[in-house]
């Protein structure tokens, strides 16, 4: 990228009266210098089948391109039009709860042949219409793209197909990987095969979610095989991936693999939303960024993120400007907003674009204006931000399905339960509170060696090959740090008959025979120091130490001859065990316990201030310092002169800096 991409969705046709002109004059007043158009409008360029209609396509293109504005053009693919479904009703995804009904986006089978032919022919015609013109600069293909649920006859024919392939026709092997022998599930023909839509078994529902992941990739890939045939080599292809949805974006997602969907573009994209006034820490950003970013080991696109987004989301005065700036220093080259106005009808009437239903302008806009100002004048300092992180926290789609078919039940102990994503952003949090910047990384990922610390979340399903990976990486001089619920299943989600944890046992200098929902259970030992509040939360293994350091044990009258977290030396590196979920205290303990094993420089900063770095195109070290808070704050600055770029005033080693509420300072150092 040479330039920073600012910008808004646009949606000519939404609009309640032609103001085209209009939003053009205010967005070169606002520095926007991107609009990303054309993605749900399938309805509108092809009203009838086989009748096209692109004017309102065009029309925005050659007001952009008058305007200097870039356009990315989104294909439409993602929300079907009525005379298809009238004609066609089973591209409605069939899912374990039947038959969909038309109405919302995103209900369609994404493996339909019918759906696939429609699709291709709308993409080849808006292709035909965008791909040369001037203005467009790249193009996103469907949206925020998953299986939608899809699980009707052909897609378990494939199912099928894939498995007869996995296991080299071998039912045998199939059977006994998946247990289905349990409760007579075995299945002895292939024609036999059941509607997996109703299966009991964890490793066959298991198998079959991955299976469908892979009806993203393949999904995707085909949309940019047909986009590539047309774009030029100066013109991009991404997707805009997004995350578990808990009313914001918080956590890995389900229904796709990121590393695998995003092989098929040029640039990884995303779309990151997040709480704001008060609620606004910059962890949501943080996390969606760090782990786009690492898909490719590059620089990313933000293609959706919020200007107001809901009521309770109105920001705060300096947040808008704060969030902008947030994005780049993840690596994002773009800010992006969802979107330009607010529509005045339908599902999302009150999910406020960077304009409210009145057009005026407004808080939000007048500070827009100040980003795209700020963003014009320092791009070529801030675009392009490379990073060298010394830490790495490792995820799996595999262990966060096979979590959720053997979570923990929440009723058994009275407690509310936790998920996969629980435990990830349990970690990713507190280390992003302390300002250890990380990457994430994925079972197949290579060359591990390069981080000096690698975090492992409940890695609860993994084949033998990445534990082995893992346990030679420690072996090799790495810190490895994983919690409970690790190394305990294969690939298959098929629990290991051999002493826990598997493999990777005399890695971590422990083993355990038995786990329990903790009740009133305190923690004590060397980690905890004078900590009150030291508990074991939600879920506790009953660790044996087999020549491993205890850090803490459980204080209770019946648990006390166990460890709860363990420290080893194995080989040349340390493995840490953390046997339960504990308050955050104990686990910031354990955390900065670990990373001085691994001579990783701890930030004297921590939350509500928080750091990020890298380097830039200039070769010069950028580092950004955010305060999320409403309280002014102030803090020495311990790092090499430079100046400190949104006021061009210097700032030298030891001066003090204060930070305004929600306030963010870029700081160039001099020194290369």
């Amino acid at each position: 990228m040479k330039e920073l991409l600012f910008g808004a969705a646009y949606y000519d046709e939404y609009m309640p009266y032609d103001r085209l002109d209009k939003d053009v004059a205010m967005m070169k007043k606002a520095g926007i210098n991107t609009v990303r158009i054309a993605e749900s409008t399938w309805s509108t360029c092809e009203p009838q089948e086989g009748v096209f209609n692109f004017s309102h396509v065009e029309r925005v293109m050659d007001a952009m391109e008058e305007a200097g504005i870039h356009v990315i053009i989104g294909t439409p693919t993602y929300a079907v039009p009525t005379w298809m479904v009238k004609s066609h009703p089973d591209v409605i995804a069939e899912t374990v709860k039947g038959r969909g009904i038309y109405g919302a986006r995103q209900i369609m089978d994404i493996t339909h042949p019918v759906y696939l032919f429609y699709a291709e022919r709308i993409i080849r015609e808006l292709m035909k219409r965008t791909a040369h013109r001037k203005c467009v600069i790249g193009f996103q293909i469907d949206n925020e793209t998953k299986y939608y649920g899809t699980a009707g006859k052909n897609v378990q024919e494939k199912f099928v197909k894939y498995l007869r392939k996995k296991f080299n026709d071998d039912l045998d092997a199939m059977n006994y990987e998946f247990g289905l022998d349990y409760w007579s599930n075995r299945i002895n023909a292939w024609e036999d095969f059941p509607d997996v839509r109703g299966t009991i078994n964890g490793s066959l529902g298991a198998e079959f979610e991955k299976f469908q992941r892979t009806l993203v990739d393949d999904f995707l890939s085909w949309q940019a095989s047909i986009v590539n045939e047309y774009r030029r080599k100066d013109q991009f292809i991404t997707h805009n991936l997004d995350f578990e949805w808990r009313g914001y974006s918080y956590g890995v997602q389900p229904d796709v693999n990121h590393y695998h969907a995003s092989q098929c573009l040029t640039i990884a994209g995303v779309d990151i939303y997040h709480p704001s006034q008060d609620e606004l820490t910059g962890a949501e950003i943080a996390f969606g960024g760090d782990m786009t970013r690492s898909l490719k080991q590059s620089n990313y696109l933000v293609l959706e993120t919020e200007a107001q987004g809901f009521p309770g989301w109105t920001p705060y005065k300096g947040q808008l400007r704060q969030q902008a700036y947030s994005h780049l220093a993840s690596g994002s080259n773009s800010v992006m907003y969802w979107h330009w106005h607010s529509i005045h009808n339908s599902f999302e009437t009150y999910w406020k674009g960077l304009l409210s239903h009145d057009f005026e302008e407004n808080a939000a806009y007048r500070e827009a204006c100040v980003i795209g100002r700020e963003f014009s004048k320092l791009g070529s300092h801030l675009v392009n931000l490379k990073k060298n992180n010394e830490a790495a926290i490792l995820v799996s789609n595999e262990a966060l399905t096979a979590l959720k078919w053997f979570g923990i039940e929440a009723t058994a102990a009275g407690n509310s339960g936790i998920g996969y994503n629980d435990v990830v952003r349990r970690l990713y949090d507190a280390l992003y509170r302390m300002n250890i910047e990380c990457d994430f990384i994925w079972p197949e990922s290579e060359n591990l060696n390069r981080y000096k610390a690698i975090f492992v979340p409940a890695l609860y399903a993994a084949p033998d090959s990445l534990l082995e990976k893992l346990k030679q990486y420690t072996a090799d001089g790495g810190t490895l740090v994983a919690t409970f619920k690790t190394a305990f299943a294969n690939e298959y989600v098929k629990v290991s008959h051999e002493v826990q944890p598997h493999i990777l046992n005399s890695c971590f200098g422990v083993t355990y025979h038995q786990f329990t929902f903790p009740k009133n259970v305190g923690l004590s030992g060397s980690i905890i120091g004078e900590n009150p509040h030291a508990q074991a939360e939600i879920f506790m293994e009953l660790l044996i130490p087999e020549g491993a350091e205890v850090l803490a044990s459980y204080d209770h009258y019946n648990w006390k001859d166990y460890a709860a977290v363990t420290k080893n030396r194995f080989g040349k590196g340390t493995a840490v065990y953390i046997g339960c979920m504990t308050d955050g205290e104990t686990l910031n303990a354990i955390l900065k316990d670990a990373l001085l094993e691994a001579r990783i420089d701890i930030p004297s900063y921590s939350y509500p201030v928080i750091m990020r770095k890298g380097t830039n195109d200039l070769g010069k070290n950028i580092k950004y310092l955010f305060n999320y808070s409403a309280d002014e704050q102030e803090v020495r600055w311990l790092y090499e002169n430079g100046t400190e770029l949104l006021t061009e005033t210097p700032v030298v080693n030891q001066a003090a800096l204060k930070l305004s509420p929600w306030g963010v300072k870029i700081i160039e150092e001099y020194k290369e």
